[in-house]
């Protein structure tokens, strides 16, 4: 398969982020005979001082997609990352990628082929691979259902301790009422709070580790680091 090339734009983004910092968002592939290599890049930052690394770093996470991830009111419920390689990824090494998804989400999961479609799934938590006209696209994907089902429960809760105000007051009996009023709103209360309170440390971990998880795919011969054993796993469906 013929080498990766950068257009004008993608260049100007490689050498920024070079220097400035990461990549905000990946640019449209360009046709394989139009732009520079890899290796013309990092001899055009020698000129200039800069390490051919860090240009390598910048062209590899231009090819990196932070998909936008699934919002429930606001809170980060689901988390994606794409990741285009521009070669075909081989038997041997969609293997060895499934050996890295079952160690850092330490599930086993499924795998499935259809055609040249695969995918490993563990609950809610995807890995797709996809044919593309320059080789392969990987898809990470994933979203908390346990947190959703517990907010949506509160929400419920807070349906109905207002249902039952309305009716008890329009019946002159809220007073009697007003203990399971009460009961309903703080059960809400604590439903939402059990969703939301760990909805923003799983998702930094989970960004962390499909980040990892597209640099070594990204870079043949390199391994994501296994989950840490300090940090709770949640069950296949809260994936």
């Amino acid at each position: 398969m013929a080498e990766r090339r950068y257009n004008n734009t993608e260049i100007a983004a490689i050498f920024r982020a070079a220097t400035e910092g990461p990549l905000a968002h990946a640019q449209p592939d360009v046709p394989r005979d139009e732009g520079l290599t890899l290796p013309d890049l990092q001899a055009i930052g020698h000129e200039v001082g800069i390490a051919p690394d860090a240009i390598a770093g910048a062209a590899r996470a231009l090819d990196v997609h932070r998909g936008v991830g699934r919002t429930f009111f606001g809170l980060p419920i689901g988390v994606a990352r794409t990741v285009n390689l521009h070669r075909r990824l081989s038997d041997e090494e969609w293997e060895r990628l499934v050996v890295q998804l079952r160690e850092v989400f330490d599930a086993r999961g499924t795998t499935r082929s259809d055609g040249s479609l695969r995918q490993w799934t563990n609950g809610n938590l995807q890995v797709l691979l996809e044919p593309t006209e320059s080789g392969h696209r990987l898809r990470f994907r994933t979203m908390h259902g346990g947190a959703q089902a517990s907010i949506a429960a509160g929400f419920v809760a807070f349906g109905t301790a207002g249902v039952v105000a309305l009716i008890t007051a329009l019946s002159g009996t809220l007073v009697d009422a007003m203990s399971g009023v009460l009961f309903l709103a703080a059960a809400g209360t604590l439903f939402v709070a059990n969703g939301a309170l760990r909805l923003p440390r799983w998702a930094r971990l989970r960004a962390r580790q499909m980040d990892a998880l597209a640099q070594a795919i990204a870079e043949p011969g390199t391994r994501a680091p296994a989950t840490s054993p300090q940090i709770s796993k949640p069950p296949d469906h809260r994936a």
